[in-house]
């Protein structure tokens, strides 16, 4: 691909990553995606044949996003697996709190089981660095299934928090002691309490 090619192509998803952030993964049709780029609307369909394929792309810029985060605090956190789960899923919390219109986007079905732009193999390594903390954590465990269920936890807690439910129901102003919570229903209380 030439380079021109290539950075009208990088360009579109950025328009992309751009508009989500904005407007939301609602906004994200090919002709406003041009439009904003300043190319035909018919241009994105020259690098991305169908609109899944676009929203990949983008989609992959917010695993990309949270995977960078998630490295980050991890790697600057200590070596006690329960505390690192801690600030992993306080960074995905944050993530999704903090970029709603991303991370919606990131979690559509429609474009992770279609498998466009290998978007799932950029969506599993964060899980597998999920399920291995958890088997450090409790070794005893199937881990990959109670890093499907704190994963599914995680996710409820963001989007309950996103719409407001959750500070209504609870009275919390702060997502951090569901997420402490959450912790302990799956890994049993901090220090075997």
């Amino acid at each position: 691909m030439a380079d021109s090619e290539k950075s009208l192509r990088d360009r579109l998803v950025e328009v992309g990553v751009d508009l989500v952030a904005e407007e939301g993964a609602q906004a994200l049709t090919l002709r406003e995606i041009a439009r904003r780029a300043g190319v035909s609307h018919g241009a994105p369909r020259r690098y991305f044949p169908t609109h899944l394929e676009l929203l990949s792309a983008i989609a992959r810029r917010g695993f990309a996003q949270l995977a960078d985060r998630a490295a980050a605090v991890l790697d600057g956190t200590a070596a006690d697996p329960r505390t690192r789960l801690s600030a992993l899923g306080g960074v995905y919390l944050e993530f999704a709190l903090g970029n709603h219109g991303m991370y919606e986007l990131m979690f559509r079905h429609d474009l992770l089981e279609s498998g466009h732009l290998g978007l799932r193999d950029t969506s599993l390594p964060l899980f597998g660095a999920l399920v291995g903390l958890v088997a450090e954590a409790r070794p005893e465990a199937d881990a990959r299934a109670v890093a499907g269920a704190l994963w599914a936890n995680l996710h409820g807690i963001a989007q309950l928090w996103g719409w407001g439910s959750l500070q209504l129901a609870t009275d919390l102003t702060d997502f951090a002691p569901l997420l402490r919570t959450a912790l302990d229903a799956h890994l049993g209380p901090e220090g075997g309490r």
